[in-house]
């Protein structure tokens, strides 16, 4: 048995015991917490100022897939929050992956160091404190910071999410589409963002614009701006992300040889001035799970928790057809066992779509000092269930490691809303030292696969490797229209058009991509 079976309230039925004493309001609270299956301890409830250590407040372990929000405002400890779920995760087996804005997140693979604060909030909330490490990886994007380069080729990536990082509108983001189902008939892999380029480039050329006539739709002007908005990303840096080796995400599902769940920590500190790259990098990370997944249904745990941090950025002046897009992914994978947490300042960040879907809950303080603040704090309390609380009076006055929680039982429905005193994370709270994190990358077995770039040949090779008068002419997108394959009979229908449509792109790869316009990769 665990330290942390054997703590108070552990057993079934044990919190209604030890809150006896409770007011009748805390108690019925209490109960509502008292789970008989796996469940990760948040803390101790809060009532009338005085904290209960023998009324924990829990959320269980399968319900974890059903997705959740950590809001608050700046300094509240929610960082502190996604270390202390991501610890007891990984104890039980779960994969985790954690994005990592600020860059604090590397402790969580070292025991943590015990000080007054500790031993405090310990008491507190009547819980035994342990020093440990967990397992982790550590990743960058395009290999930009200290970790294992996490690299997507543009073709996986696909149009619609690369819209949204050129900030393109929905007619060039419909083009951009054209001109991906372009280079798949033609043979022209797109790896990296030259490839694209070098396509573009082609099309508005002499040469090509015979071509550009043929896939219908994209004007030379449109075009122009794909390639002028391809040319400022690159030269922002931004070319590092997109290539080969490619990564597989099926390197986050993984478990140590203790059986504990690796954490996968995504560092993102060097790229906070990128942050519709990072975003939207990490919904393709999750598009690429969605696809290759199968479904599980309701399962004893989940087979990854996925912690999306600044989440607001992933929001910020999408697209309805994003949107829709972010909606149906979120709805859809959590069938296939993942957990999506979004972690930003209030949920009014969130879409009420997307918010509709997060059925577990821990806010944070936030504050009014001006009348925006007010007005989010009042829709921010609209959000919670009926309480025994003045939510608007607690959620102002909540201290650092303090919450408002309530998630889903055991049964589906939502538990009472819970202030919570939080436990204090048994890994260490801050970074690792940049040499011992340098050590762990080189270490790591995945290091050899994907340390170093790979450029094969692909579009650009073969559209500037020869002269013109050499280059071998593509030929004709469509097939003949007295032989029609299933295929086009199939992209000619009324019914697929309408989904090009309401998805803001024309697929590439005809079947093969998502709704986010991604490409299945071949394993």
């Amino acid at each position: 048995m665990s330290d942390r079976d054997a703590e108070p309230g552990a057993g079934p039925g044990a919190e209604s015991r030890g809150s006896a004493g409770l007011p009748a309001p805390a108690r019925e609270i209490a109960a509502g917490y008292a789970f008989s299956g796996p469940a990760l301890d948040l803390g101790a409830l809060l009532w009338d100022g005085a904290c209960h250590p023998d009324a924990p407040v829990r959320v269980p372990l399968p319900m974890l897939n059903r997705h959740g929000l950590v809001a608050g405002a700046t300094g509240t400890g929610k960082t502190k929050t996604l270390q202390l779920i991501a610890e007891q995760l990984s104890a039980q087996g779960v994969p985790v992956f954690l994005a990592d804005i600020k860059g604090d997140l590397s402790g969580i693979a070292r025991p943590g160091q015990e000080n007054d604060r500790v031993r405090q909030r310990s008491g507190e909330v009547g819980r035994s404190w342990t020093p440990a490490g967990f397992p982790a990886e550590f990743y960058a994007l395009g290999g930009l910071g200290h970790g294992i380069p996490v690299r997507a080729t543009v073709t996986s990536f696909g149009p619609v999410l690369l819209s949204k990082v050129l900030g393109l509108n929905q007619t060039q983001e419909q083009s951009l589409g054209l001109i991906f189902h372009y280079a798949d008939t033609k043979g022209l892999e797109l790896f990296d963002l030259k490839d694209l380029r070098a396509v573009v480039a082609f099309l508005t050329s002499d040469e090509g614009r015979p071509e550009l006539k043929g896939i219908g739709g994209l004007s030379t002007a449109t075009a122009g701006v794909i390639l002028r908005s391809l040319t400022a990303f690159e030269a922002q840096g931004m070319a590092d992300f997109f290539g080969e080796p490619e990564f597989d995400t099926a390197g986050f599902l993984r478990t140590a040889d203790d059986g504990r769940g690796i954490v996968s920590v995504l560092e993102l500190a060097t790229v906070q001035d990128r942050p519709r790259l990072f975003s939207t990098f990490l919904m393709w990370l999750l598009a690429d799970l969605f696809h290759d997944l199968p479904e599980i249904g309701d399962a004893d745990k989940p087979k990854l928790v996925f912690f999306f941090d600044e989440a607001h950025l992933l929001f910020d002046g999408a697209s309805k057809a994003f949107l829709d897009s972010i909606t149906q992914t979120v709805r859809l994978i959590r069938s296939k066992g993942v957990g999506i947490f979004f972690v930003t300042q209030t949920p009014k960040d969130v879409p009420a779509d997307v918010l509709g879907q997060l059925g577990n809950r821990v806010q944070h303080a936030l504050r009014a000092f001006t009348p925006d603040d007010e007005k989010a704090l009042r829709a921010t309390v609209r959000t919670f269930p009926r309480s025994s609380y003045d939510l608007e009076e607690l959620l102002t006055g909540l201290g650092t490691g303090e919450a408002v929680v309530t998630v889903l039982g055991e049964n589906g429905a939502p538990t009472p809303v819970a202030a919570t005193r939080l436990r204090a994370p048994e890994s260490l709270m801050g970074p690792l030292d940049p040499a011992e994190l340098d050590g762990a990358v080189r270490n790591s077995p995945l290091h050899g696969r994907y340390a170093q770039a790979v450029d094969r040949e692909s579009a650009y090779e073969k559209l500037t490797a020869a002269p013109a008068a050499a280059r071998p002419r593509p030929q004709p997108v469509r097939a003949p229209k007295e032989e029609p394959t299933l295929v086009e009979q199939v992209v000619g229908s009324g019914m697929f058009k309408s989904l090009a449509r309401s998805v803001g792109t024309q697929l590439g790869r005809e079947i093969t991509r998502s709704l986010f316009g991604t490409a299945r990769r071949r394993r």
